[in-house]
């Protein structure tokens, strides 16, 4: 017989540059799997460090990678209890957010990477988070989420999906397709595609800044 029982946990997230008055932009920035998101939040480090304070969620499962035993990655959300896993990690963002105390008059961006672009989208629409920008990166939208989910949204909010036309994971879902679903949410979608692969190519979205 399955249960369940509910208790506190606790987790780590880490942050980049310091949050003052001269902070203009924050990112709430979601790793993909495999990553720590002390090693995820360096992609940002090319952002202007008095204007930009980035944040960057740990997701929960840790585990060993390649067999090694010696390097740690992590996941947010596997098959298994996903819509019991899935409101831990929100709450888990929430946490933060409540946490970072952060001001009301700053550019707020949400950006998801990979298996982060799920947890980025289902935050935002359950919270019904006001951002500046939503950057979903090389990810998939999850299929419960509709346009419905975003009609909160204002019309200045910029959303932006990134990916590569060499990404290995569209070989199994054609990029057409995706990039189909996403304008069925997202009418006003700005698709941006670079010639790489399964990777964050910050040009893409260094004008947000």
């Amino acid at each position: 017989m399955s249960k369940t029982v509910s208790y506190s946990a606790s987790n780590t997230y880490d942050t980049l540059n310091t949050l003052s008055e001269k902070t203009e932009n924050v990112w709430l920035v979601c790793h993909g799997i495999g990553y720590l998101s002390r090693q995820f939040i360096l992609f940002f480090k090319h952002l202007d460090p008095e204007k930009n304070y980035i944040i960057a969620p740990q997701a929960p499962s840790k585990y060993y990678k390649n067999g090694s035993y010696k390097t740690v990655g992590a996941c947010w959300l596997t098959k298994e209890n996903t819509r019991i896993e899935t409101q831990n990690v929100l709450q888990y963002l929430d946490a933060i957010v409540t946490n970072e105390n952060l001001p009301k008059t700053v550019s707020f961006t949400v950006l998801g990477y990979s298996q982060g672009v799920s947890i980025a989208s289902r935050w935002v629409s359950s919270r019904k988070i006001t951002c500046t920008n939503l950057i979903l990166i090389s990810g998939i939208l999850p299929k419960e989420l509709h346009a419905q989910d975003f009609q909160f949204l204002a019309e200045t909010t910029n959303v932006i999906y990134i990916t590569g036309r060499n990404d290995p994971y569209f070989k199994t879902l054609p990029i057409d397709v995706q990039l189909k679903q996403l304008q069925s949410v997202f009418p006003k979608i700005d698709f941006r595609i670079h010639d790489g692969g399964h990777e964050i190519e910050r040009s893409t979205f260094r004008d947000l800044h």
